[in-house]
Parts: C-alpha cells; sequence; structure tokens
C-alpha cells in the first residue's frame, strides 16, 4: 500500500476522530481505511490509535507522529502547487456556507467580486441554517454568528450583529409603542423560532439580563416570512440587524425597545486547521474579510443613528 495515501489516512481518522468520517472525507470505504491504518501499524511497529466499537483515541505514538505526517503531506502539497504556479495563482473550486438570509444579502454580492477578480477559482455557496460540519460536508470557509464554541477550527472575527425588535409603523400607531419588555404582553408577537427559542426573548437593561415569556400569534422557523408578517402590521417581530437593515432605512419597520437589546453576536470566517492553507481558500480570507467587516459596521452604525433619531 502507497506510504503516503497511508499517511492521509491517518491524518484524516485524526482530524475526525472517527474512521467512518475520515472515510466519508477521502471517499473511502470503512474496510479501506482500516487497513491503510493496520500498514501503518505494522510499518511503525506500534499503534496509532487506541480503538473500540465505541471510542477512538490517538495514541502517544500517534501524537507523535501526526505533527511529521502533517509536514509531509503539506511539503508534497507545496510542491504539487509550485509545479502547475498555483502558489502564484490562486486556481481551483471553493465550497462556503453560511445562513440563509446573511449569505444572500451580505456575503453572495462579496464572493462574486471576488470571482471577479480571480477567474481561475470557481466556488460553490452553500446556504443553510444551521452548522455545518466542514470536514465531514467537504466545505472550505463558514460564516457563524454567535459565540463560537472550542473547535480545532481557524476563526477570524469580521463584526458583529445585533437582534433587534421591529414592528411596522401603521402597527404601532394602531398598537402604540411599549416602553418595557412587560408591555410585549399586550402586542401581537410575530415569532421567529431561529432567534427565539423557548417563545422568550432576552433583554438586557440595567438591572442585568432577564427575559419575557410570550405567547405569539404567529410562529414561523424561516426568518422573511416573520419580517414579512410585521411590515404588512400583523405585529412585533425579532431579527437580526443585518436581516431589516434596509427596511428600517426606508422607513418600512421601526426599532423597538432598542436601549435594551441583548449585547451584539460576533460574526466570524472558520475553516479547518491545516499547515498550509490553499491560496485560493487564504485569498479568499484575505478579501471578505474587510469587506464583511465594512458592510456590518456600516449595517450597526445605520441601526443605532436611525434607533436615536
Amino acid at each position: 500500500m502507497d506510504r503516503l495515501h497511508e499517511l492521509e489516512v491517518f491524518v484524516a481518522v485524526a482530524e475526525a476522530g472517527s474512521f467512518a468520517r475520515a472515510g466519508r472525507r477521502l471517499r473511502l470505504s470503512p474496510p479501506a481505511v482500516t487497513r491503510a491504518i493496520s500498514a501503518l501499524e505494522t510499518r511503525l511497529g506500534a499503534r496509532v490509535f487506541n480503538r473500540t466499537t465505541r471510542s477512538l483515541a490517538i495514541t502517544d505514538v500517534g501524537q507523535r507522529f501526526l505533527e511529521s505526517a502533517r509536514r509531509i503531506l503539506a511539503d508534497l502539497d507545496t510542491a504539487e502547487k509550485e509545479a502547475v504556479g498555483e502558489t502564484a495563482t490562486p486556481q481551483g473550486h471553493l465550497t462556503v456556507t453560511a445562513p440563509v438570509t446573511f449569505g444572500r444579502s451580505v456575503l453572495a454580492p462579496v464572493i462574486r467580486d471576488f470571482l471577479g477578480q480571480h477567474p481561475r477559482v470557481t466556488a460553490s455557496l452553500v446556504l443553510v441554517d444551521r452548522v455545518v460540519n466542514l470536514v465531514d460536508e467537504g466545505v472550505d470557509l463558514a460564516v457563524r454568528i454567535g459565540p463560537l464554541p472550542d473547535s480545532n477550527l481557524i476563526a477570524k472575527r469580521v463584526g458583529a450583529v445585533r437582534r433587534v425588535l421591529v414592528a411596522s409603523p401603521e402597527y404601532l400607531a394602531r398598537r402604540g409603542t411599549p416602553a418595557a419588555p412587560a408591555d410585549l404582553k399586550l402586542h401581537s408577537v410575530i415569532a421567529f423560532t431561529g432567534l427565539m427559542p423557548g417563545r422568550e426573548w432576552r433583554f438586557e437593561g440595567e438591572r442585568g439580563h432577564h427575559g419575557v415569556a410570550l405567547h405569539p400569534t404567529f410562529e414561523v422557523n424561516d426568518a422573511l416570512a416573520a419580517i414579512e408578517a410585521a411590515e404588512t402590521g400583523h405585529g412585533i417581530t425579532i431579527a437580526l440587524s443585518y436581516m431589516v437593515h434596509d427596511k428600517v432605512r426606508d422607513g418600512r419597520l421601526v426599532p423597538v425597545l432598542d436601549d435594551i437589546a441583548p449585547p451584539p453576536s460576533p460574526v466570524h470566517l472558520v475553516y479547518p486547521q491545516a499547515r498550509l492553507v490553499a491560496p485560493r481558500l487564504r485569498a479568499l480570507v484575505d478579501f471578505a474579510a474587510p469587506r464583511l467587516k465594512a458592510a456590518l459596521d456600516r449595517i450597526t452604525a445605520g441601526g443605532a443613528a436611525e434607533a436615536s433619531g
């Protein structure tokens, strides 16, 4: 069996934490992964993983060998890229994922501009409102909104977004503007379930964090549907600032209780750790990060100015 193949399988298993996940990543059958690891262990004369039917753990030998294996594969990758000139000119395919509304309104224009400047790069933009496993699903780069859990991903912060309550001017003229969170109980509430788990809205005031349990008149798992319902005068909904920025700017929606909103949520670009980051991915991160930051800063500043005005 090819020794480089064994190293690729070993590194994939170590990073994925599973023979099955490594197989999916490399498009290999489980028996093929097992054969590669067995061949490597035979050559080394030592086990690199302790494995049972329920768990997998890298051994001390495997841990020591892992960095060397990564370095060998990275050096080979560099040599191949230099041979075809990729280190000078980004090329190849990128798969990027983001939440649906953010991807549609903020990220997609940035990706289009990037591809216009790098004609040898192609891209797939996958818009889903869930956390994608980058390794398992073959994704190069993701936008994550909210606090990041500990992981082996590299993260680059590009800004923050705010949670805002909004309603149409017509609705507020008809039903009045709530002055305190408890007043929301007297209003028609449109719940976007992605931001309102447990039917409770969280606020931050002078006395700290507190929540208001509500009974929505309309509940939906799609942000745009909730926003449209609010815009057409059916009640008050919650959204992230980038989702309603244009509508607030144009006066179609009005922020409510903006002075006691929760703290902003960070926005990061995340991608898997690697000794060598592909030039096309590095080029995209370097291109997208300042543009996303500028867009998010503009949205946040605009929202604050509109709320105070």
